[in-house]
């Protein structure tokens, strides 16, 4: 019997240089931002009101950011991460265009690095993956490595190739949306009054508030953005028989979160670099903390770029304190998501 079901690559299934067009595209409306709302308090306001939105320049409210990210992302899933042991990291992101609904997202991948692990059994895959629209734009791109499987651990491993990625995308290659504006921004219906200048390098913001992650919210947002690894649906995928939540969740998460405090960093432009520092399961309680890296003029009027890292913790009622490392230099146990990333705000 011909075999047709898609067992996915495993690590000696990739080359330097090999791109990977990915399946299936997907058109998305106003229903992807009505579940992404509802599984995440998100309220930032230039993806809320289309009015907000043409006051700012744009010619209405475009899709979140991480919508897109989600979608593309997803769409790697069954080629790049089907047989991952571990998402591992981030870098080199940057959003080119906003994604505006009824736009047509598809995604492709090319593997710009390989090296296998010394246990023999697995290896990292080092991939740049594009999300490109209808008109053949590029709209994300970003580079990401993962942990995966060999299919034979006698299989011989392949030249080391780690490819030298930046560690933050400069603030002068930051895409600026057309057309955006902020000198008529309206702080009062944005929700907080704190502009560019009131942020200074070093500070850190405690958001405060916490949001405990339940199986069925976890098992939808996995679905809507079509994410196929097995860890995160198949409990007998992993040896303690526990669904991971999948990291982008915990990312989104901690982003509305951050709305407390960070109102008005509206649009996610960059992305420097990230983990997922320690597994998130069903029944934890995600708090987050940001603290400013850098801040950047930029030529838009009255719009600034400010650096910021977001963490998100498995925390106890009332949170902690801003700490990320032990003094041996690791994560701290509590620690899920350590993030750095460029957002655009009011001047």
């Amino acid at each position: 019997m011909a075999e047709k079901t898609n067992l996915g690559r495993f690590f000696e299934d990739y080359t330097v240089g090999q791109v990977i067009r990915h399946a299936v595209p997907r058109t998305i409306k106003m229903g992807e931002r009505a579940l992404y709302h509802a599984l995440y308090p998100a309220r930032h306001a230039l993806y809320s009101s289309d009015q907000f939105a043409q006051d700012c320049g744009l010619p209405f409210s475009p899709l979140d950011d991480l919508i897109a990210f989600h979608v593309v992302f997803g769409k790697t899933v069954p080629d790049i991460s089907l047989n991952a042991v571990a998402n591992l990291g981030y870098a080199e992101g940057r959003w080119h265009h906003p994604v505006w609904p009824g736009d047509t997202i598809r995604s492709e991948s090319e593997v710009i690095g390989v090296k296998q692990n010394s246990n023999g059994k697995t290896g990292v895959v080092w991939v740049r993956s594009r999300g490109l629209n209808q008109h053949d734009e590029v709209v994300l791109d970003y580079v990401r490595w993962v942990m995966v499987r060999k299919r034979d651990v006698d299989a011989p491993a392949p030249k080391a190739v780690v490819p030298e990625l930046a560690e933050v995308v400069p603030a002068s290659d930051l895409k600026i949306p057309k057309g955006l504006d902020f000198t008529n921004y309206d702080f009062t219906l944005a929700g907080e009054p704190h502009r560019w200048g009131d942020y200074e390098v070093g500070e850190t913001i405690h958001h405060v508030d916490g949001v405990t992650v339940e199986e069925a919210e976890h098992m939808l947002a996995t679905r809507l953005w079509q994410n196929t690894a097995k860890v995160h649906f198949d409990a007998w995928a992993r040896e303690d028989r526990k669904r991971l939540i999948y990291g982008g969740h915990v990312i989104s998460m901690a982003r509305a979160l951050s709305f407390n405090g960070l109102a008005n960093a509206q649009m996610i432009v960059g992305l420097n670099g990230g983990a997922h520092a320690n597994p998130c399961h069903a029944g934890d309680t995600i708090r987050a903390w940001s603290e400013v890296l850098d801040k950047a003029e930029t030529d838009a009027p009255g719009v600034g770029a400010i650096r910021l890292r977001l963490v998100a913790t498995r925390s106890l009622a009332g949170g902690g304190l801003c700490k990320l490392r032990g003094e041996d230099g690791k994560y701290l146990p509590e620690v899920l998501l350590d993030l750095d990333y460029w957002a655009l705000m009011p001047m």
